[in-house]
Order: C-alpha cells, then structure tokens, then sequence
C-alpha cells in the first residue's frame, strides 16, 4: 500500500515517484476532491468519501491492500503534514494485528507551506514551525498556546486550514493573538490555491489583515521578526524572506 502526496494543485508539482504509484494502483482511496484529480483508466477503483472520515478511510484502503489489492492513498500536499499519512497509522495500530504485515510506504509531496513559499521568495528560509488551526481535533485553548510559545520563540509559521464556513471566528481569535505577541506591522502572507489557475498571493502587516483574506483553501505564513520584505522587478510586486543568519544582538529583539 502506498500514501501518496499528491502536491499543491499543479500536475508538474507531483513527485515522478507519486505518479508510477498513482498508475499501478488497482484501489485509490481519499477525499473526494483529492480523489478526483486522479484520472480514471480501466482497472482503477476511485473511492472518495468525507473529509471527517479519516479512520474509517484508513480502515479502508488497509482491508483492501490485506485482500491483495493495490491501494493508493491519497492526500493533497504533502500526506505526513496534517493528512492521510498519520491516519493510516492510527488505524493500523489499532486495527488487526495482520495489516501489521503490509508492506506500507509512505511518498512525499510537496506541502502547500513550502509550495507557498516559494512563491513569495523564502519566507520560511529560517527557523519555522507549522501550525492547524482547525479545532475539529484539538480544542482552541491548545491552539492558542502554541500560536503564542512560537511567537514568543520568534519563529516564522505557516498556518492550515485557517478559517471555515463552519467556525468563522477561529481565523478572527488567531489574529487577535498574533498581534497582541508579534505586534501590528509583522508581514503576514496569504497564499491562496497555490499552484492552480485561481492562485492569489497577499503580503500584508498584521495591522492590515482582516479574517476574510483566508479560507480554507489559503495557506497563512507570518513572519519573524527578522523577515524583510524587498521590492520585486515587477511594478507592485515584492519578495519576502527570512535571513539563514541572526545575529547575538538580534536574540532578544
């Protein structure tokens, strides 16, 4: 059985590796837009189901591969960073001790963090660290320590799922706190469907952004407090990035 990452959006992002897995598989298992990007062909099963449906998903893809059948897993991004990959693990540790057995490979992808980043220049080019801020699984006073102790350790972040139809107010509260510890002229970058035809990208201060420039589909970075922002070629444009090097003098800025 393979866990596949199947990249950002862009076809030309998904790893050669993910692509011969993707056409030797006889089952394709995810969520139902993850699995539509797969192609159908004679020979494939594509099984879609909800994006709450992680375990039983998992549960799955692991009945069919012990039945002798090729299963792709299939997350976007990266299936290691808040995907299917840890999933399948949860299953297989709690589910029968033969799946135990399977010969179960993980293929990475590119997240959309990094994907992201690129795009804006290297906002993550230092010290960073990688944040969901959905509250499906894990309440908001966990998410709001961690948002505060990272800004406190000065790193830069980059945020999932930061704001839903659902809870609206999540991405509001984040904000709330992110200019309380960073203050209000820190960059924050809005990344939105990175790599597909509806990509729009944002470099806005903390003080600017309003919730309404993410949803669900935008990856958030925020700065630390060394990250610069310099003017582009293009008229209007710029480039962001954080420094590799920090100096002693600039530890307790």
């Amino acid at each position: 059985m393979k866990i596949v990452g199947l990249g950002p959006g862009n076809e030309a992002l998904i790893t050669p590796e993910a692509s011969n897995a993707l056409s030797e598989a006889t089952d394709v298992v995810g969520y139902v837009p993850y699995v539509e990007r797969v192609a159908p062909r004679p020979g494939l099963t594509r099984h879609g189901s909800d994006n709450r449906e992680e375990i039983r998903r998992a549960e799955q893809a692991l009945e069919m591969a012990a039945a002798g059948r090729r299963v792709a897993v299939v997350s976007s991004g990266d299936p290691g960073v808040f995907a299917m990959g840890a999933a399948v693990f949860e299953a297989l540790e709690a589910g029968e001790p033969a799946w135990r057995a399977l010969d179960i490979q993980v293929l990475p992808g590119v997240s959309a963090m990094l994907a992201a980043s690129a795009r804006l220049g290297a906002p993550l080019g230092h010290d960073f660290c990688c944040i969901n801020l959905s509250d499906n699984l894990k309440p908001w006073a966990l998410i709001e320590k961690r948002l505060r102790l990272a800004a406190e350790a000065d790193f830069a972040m980059a945020f999932y799922n930061p704001r839903s139809r659902s809870r609206p107010e999540g991405f509001a509260r984040a904000l709330d706190v992110l200019r309380e510890a960073c203050g209000l002229d820190r960059p924050i970058m809005f990344a939105r469907a990175v790599s597909t035809p509806e990509e729009r990208l944002r470099v806005v201060t903390l003080g600017e952004a309003t919730p309404e420039m993410a949803d669900m589909r935008t990856l958030v970075m925020v700065g630390s407090s060394l990250t610069r922002r310099i003017p582009a070629g293009r008229e209007g444009s710029e480039w962001v990035y954080t420094p590799r090097s920090v100096l002693s003098s600039e530890v307790d800025r």
